[in-house]
């Protein structure tokens, strides 16, 4: 019998994904369980396994070409008997999926679907223009637009509308200048980031001292990200009083139930944000090792399914990149963010010597839902991190 190769769901909100490499070719002999193509998610690299034991009959995908959850790749060839020691109905004869029939139009057999990133929230339309007609609609529709692409286009309309004139004369203008494809991380992560705006959000900062925290860190082995002190303070703090990392849902606060941060690391052509799971649960030693493996995932863009999604803030070091003060923004999910900037020497006056010392200086800032947090509960939660980052052999 034959059994269909289909692209199985390889994660929260990921609806499809695209053909790198096949593994196996028509004629092989294969084993239920066995990789037979690698494929390229907006957040990671994942295989395709086979369902079954039997022989690769064909390959119907093509490499470069992206596929919907729940579309058919190609066929195995398999006795009814493998089959059903599987789990798979031999009843009926494998039938074109839904996917597959919502595909017909589109040239390359594929489903049209809005790619997403896992690890981020599905995207949702972000208002743009304080009103569309139904004709300027229909026109953005059939060129795939939204309503925030036309945040930079001057109305001519009654109240600054923009008519759909306006709209062919800048996308006439595009047209002549120089233009690359988005890919679909930078698509999905600045969706997360419109949808993240809608919030009312605010933003504190606190100079801290990073002497002990790098005293420490030359004396540990293996040594900790400086982040991931940053991270494990806030583990701590959170755990003290959830509230602060909690989401206002109608008219209640919804406390979390486990204290999972994340940490941002840049990737290319966006950032992934790799999740600790009970990082208040856990001492820094212990995190050190799985912190190190998530970042060089991450890079690599193969993070695990249980390390994505479900965190309750984020840290970032923007002093990676020289910079001292920042304003990161939480995704939609979340109510906070932790930034940490670059260290730099600073002076610093010693009430026992009298006198000002040389001291390493950086500082941190806490971005967060102002509807959650007033800047008063922000400042305390962000001065319990400082404390905490300044005794690190306790944490």
């Amino acid at each position: 019998m034959k059994v269909p190769i289909i692209m199985p769901q390889l994660g929260e909100s990921i609806a499809e994904a695209r053909i790198i490499n096949f593994l196996t070719k028509p004629g092989d002999q294969i084993e239920a369980g066995q990789d037979l193509i690698e494929v390229e998610t907006d957040k990671a690299t994942m295989t395709v396994t086979s369902p079954c034991g039997g022989k690769i009959e064909d390959f119907s995908a093509q490499v470069d070409e992206s596929y919907a959850v729940g579309a058919t790749l190609g066929h195995i060839e398999a006795t009814k008997e493998e089959a059903a020691r599987q789990g798979l109905d031999v009843s009926t004869p494998a039938k074109q999926s839904d996917t597959d029939r919502m595909a017909k139009g589109d040239t390359n057999g594929r489903a049209r679907v809005r790619p997403t990133v896992r690890g981020l929230p599905v995207p949702a339309n972000a208002a743009g223009a304080s009103y569309l007609s139904p004709r300027l609609k229909a026109r953005m529709a059939e060129l795939g637009l939204s309503a925030a692409d036309l945040a930079g286009v001057a109305g001519s309309g009654a109240a600054g509308r923009v008519t759909i004139e306006d709209f062919e004369k800048f996308i006439t203008s595009l047209e002549k200048q120089k233009m690359s494809g988005a890919s679909s991380m930078r698509v999905a992560v600045a969706d997360a980031m419109r949808r993240s705006w809608t919030r009312p959000l605010a933003t504190v900062g606190l100079p801290v001292l990073l002497d002990a925290v790098l005293a420490h860190r030359k004396t540990s082995n293996p040594k900790p990200g400086p982040a991931l002190y940053a991270l494990r303070a806030l583990a701590i703090a959170l755990s003290e009083n959830s509230a602060p990392a909690g989401r206002l849902v109608g008219t209640k606060i919804v406390h979390p139930g486990s204290i999972d941060v994340g940490f941002a690391v840049e990737a290319e052509d966006g950032v992934l944000v790799p999740v600790i799971r009970h990082a208040d649960q856990k001492t820094l030693r212990d995190l050190t090792e799985r912190y190190n493996e998530l970042v060089e995932l991450a890079r690599q863009r193969k993070l695990p399914a249980d390390a994505t999604g479900g965190s309750i803030a984020t840290v970032t070091n923007f002093g990676t990149f020289g910079l001292t003060w920042a304003t990161p923004i939480p995704l939609p999910e979340q109510t906070l963010v932790l930034g940490m900037g670059a260290g730099r020497p600073a002076p610093h006056w010693d009430e026992k010597k009298n006198q000002f010392v040389p001291i390493i200086e950086a500082n941190l800032t806490l971005s967060f839902d102002h509807r959650v947090l007033d800047g008063g509960a922000a400042g305390r939660l962000l001065q319990r991190i400082g404390q905490l980052m300044g005794q690190p052999e306790k944490l």
